[in-house]
């Protein structure tokens, strides 16, 4: 489980073909490996991958064709944002996600609003039901707040700080993004159709 409290960008400095998928070699920029071990989580742009080996100052991992075909901007040379895995004492202080990108969106808008920028995504239509106003929802592994829906886009407002410590700062129209909706909206639909 992950936060969406970013925590450091990163860059894949290498994305090697592998039987079925790559292997990518990241750059983790200011995340502190010193804790993290063989077989744990970090999420690269919203995706949970698993640790298959470390080094000083980068990690490696990797990447099924099918997590390929279902998310953008791990398929070669990038900057990614990036999350070690949540421990139990750990605040809270995004939203729970798992890591598992429910689809990709395109930026439509991107531009200042005062001193915030206005993001404005379209989803994938058959997510748009689990997007709210006021809910939440990650964008390339960043939590962030729904502040408008209508149809399957979706407003957000940016602040400078989320802009300075991720990598949605590089956004533009027609960029795609990988998008995880609320764990709770995806088990109240369960919960309707298969409930007792």
């Amino acid at each position: 489980m992950f936060t969406g409290i970013v925590t450091a960008i990163g860059n894949i400095a290498n994305a090697a073909p592998r039987d079925q998928g790559l292997r990518l070699s990241i750059d983790a920029g200011m995340l502190d490996l010193s804790d993290v071990a063989l077989g744990d989580s970090i999420a690269v742009n919203g995706v949970c991958l698993t640790v298959i080996a470390l080094h000083e100052d980068r990690f490696e991992v990797d990447v099924s064709q099918e997590t390929i075909n279902c998310t953008v901007g791990l398929d070669g040379p990038n900057e990614v944002n990036l999350e070690k895995s949540l421990r139990l004492s750990d605040r809270l202080g995004g939203h729970l996600m798992s890591g598992h990108v429910d689809g990709v969106g395109e930026v439509t808008r991107f531009e200042p609003a005062g001193e915030s920028f206005l993001l404005v995504i379209r989803a994938p239509r058959e997510l748009a039901k689990y997007i709210a106003r006021k809910g939440s929802i990650t964008v390339n592994g960043v939590s962030l707040t729904v502040n408008r829906v209508e149809g399957a886009d979706f407003e957000i407002n940016l602040i400078p700080h989320t802009l300075t410590v991720t990598n949605l700062k590089n956004f533009k129209p027609g960029s795609r993004v990988n998008l995880e909706v609320d764990l709770v909206a995806r088990y109240i639909e369960r919960l309707q159709h298969y409930g007792a």
